[in-house]
């Protein structure tokens, strides 16, 4: 992992008394110790994670990497990160009050909700009761509930598909006619894709509704009219309420059942410049209007063959998806760097949000069909190592178990590795992780 500027985020806070211990010394040096705490006491700053899924991995060891010890919650009690944090503490994140205790029990400085939309009204509710930094429990709900948020773009007169409010299963013909088909019906406060369906007829909105509404907290659904574009994944961080739109990448979907997945991401866009400067500025202007603060903010657009940008969606949070690669590995900032500063209440400074490079990247997801897994229950698996060295890779890694299932692309969770590769364009980049995702080889016994 790489200290660099996180080294100088903390390194800024350091001691002024030199240290009485050679262990003091090296906290010192590694950054450990906060301007004005008194010298002799313990200076590490504690982070509470709320989830520690292999979602979640690689920010708690980055966290501990840059000086912060981590206290991770989990509903699950072998979730992966637990590993790697230097607390575990086996209680889902969800159950507000125990992990309000969890976080008095360990005075953590902040709270960081990565890759789940699920987390983010949590880790403000709980900011809240703890008197922590946090992006406020409104704009929170805002963010993540879809009805909330298609009624605030509203009403601020930003272009968003026509929608329409199902609150519950007692829905009128007509007004579910007035979207018109073919639509998409999500929960309204869900994520991952589960509950997910285009639906092209008001036969099909009625049969799919019940499991649509399974997947929502409040028994909420919302339809919305489906518009045919190419669909832009956006990252910003945003500091005092100004917006920094740091990447524009391409989110290529597959056919079928999975339609809304991510399996693939390019950066840059393949848009035209000017495409991308309209699709920019909508893209802060969504930020803005939610009314997010201080964050990193993912506003998800779709723009039409004619040239039209439409607001899909916008989370505060770092996304799952290998996003944080994307602007990572395509840009240099550091995105995980910043959420863990902005969660304990540090400035983020102008180096830390300039991209200092443009790299093409292409993210390629492994999935089933269409993808190139095979359905079945896994026997073995092999070639991850031959994917990592294979031309233009930058990094690859692989969820697959031997006797997990692999099934047909449906939700985010079907997406069981990736491969980020470089080339000069981003398409071409596309092409290598392609040619080394063939290299992976994946036994499996057929499902029946």
């Amino acid at each position: 992992m790489r200290l660099g500027s996180g080294r100088n985020l903390v390194l800024a806070r350091t001691l002024c008394c030199p240290s009485t211990s050679p262990r003091k010394e090296r906290e010192r040096r590694r950054g450990l110790a906060p301007a004005g705490y008194p010298c002799g006491q313990s200076s590490v700053k504690t982070v509470l994670f709320l989830g520690a899924s292999v979602s979640q991995v690689a920010a708690i060891r980055q966290a501990r990497m840059l000086g912060f010890r981590v206290v991770a919650v989990d509903g699950n009690p072998e979730a992966l990160g637990f590993a790697d944090a230097d607390i575990a503490e086996p209680v889902d994140f969800s159950d507000v009050e125990r992990v309000v205790e969890v976080g008095r029990k360990y005075e953590v400085a902040g709270i960081v909700a990565i890759a789940t939309d699920r987390a983010v009204p949590i880790a403000a509710a709980i900011a809240d009761r703890l008197g922590l930094p946090g992006i406020g429990v409104e704009v929170a709900h805002r963010m993540t509930n879809k009805i909330a948020m298609r009624r605030r773009l509203q009403a601020r007169g930003l272009p968003q598909p026509s929608f329409l409010e199902v609150l519950g299963t007692a829905i009128e013909a007509a007004a579910v006619e007035r979207i018109g088909f073919p639509a998409v019906l999500k929960p309204a406060d869900s994520g991952g894709q589960r509950g997910v369906f285009k639906v092209r007829t008001l036969g099909e909105f009625r049969q799919r509704l019940p499991e649509t509404l399974a997947f929502s907290r409040s028994n909420k659904a919302i339809l919305e009219r489906y518009i045919e574009g190419r669909e832009l994944n956006g990252i910003a961080v945003v500091r005092a309420g100004h917006v920094r739109v740091i990447t524009l990448s391409d989110r290529l979907r597959p056919p079928g059942r999975g339609f809304g997945v991510g399996w693939i991401h390019l950066y840059p866009s393949v848009l035209d410049s000017a495409a991308r400067e309209v699709a920019r500025n909508l893209a802060a202007s969504a930020v803005t209007a939610l009314g997010l603060r201080d964050g990193i903010a993912f506003p998800q657009l779709l723009v039409t063959e004619d040239g039209d940008p439409y607001v899909v969606e916008v989370a505060a949070r770092i996304p799952a998806g290998q996003m944080a690669d994307v602007v990572h590995l395509g840009t240099g900032v550091d995105l995980v760097e910043i959420a863990i500063a902005q969660a304990v209440g540090l400035p983020i400074q102008d180096a830390q949000i300039t991209p200092k490079f443009e790299r093409p990247i292409a993210v390629r997801f492994l999935t089933a069909s269409p993808g190139f897994l095979p359905v079945g229950t896994v026997r073995a698996v092999d070639g991850i190592e031959q994917i990592r060295t294979a031309p233009g890779v930058l990094k690859a890694d692989l969820y697959i178990l031997a006797g997990e299932t692999i099934r047909p692309v449906q939700v985010d969770e079907d997406r069981r590795g990736y491969i980020i590769a470089t080339a000069p364009t981003p398409l071409t980049a596309l092409e290598l992780a392609q040619q080394a995702a063939r290299k992976l080889i994946v036994q499996v016994e057929p499902t029946e």
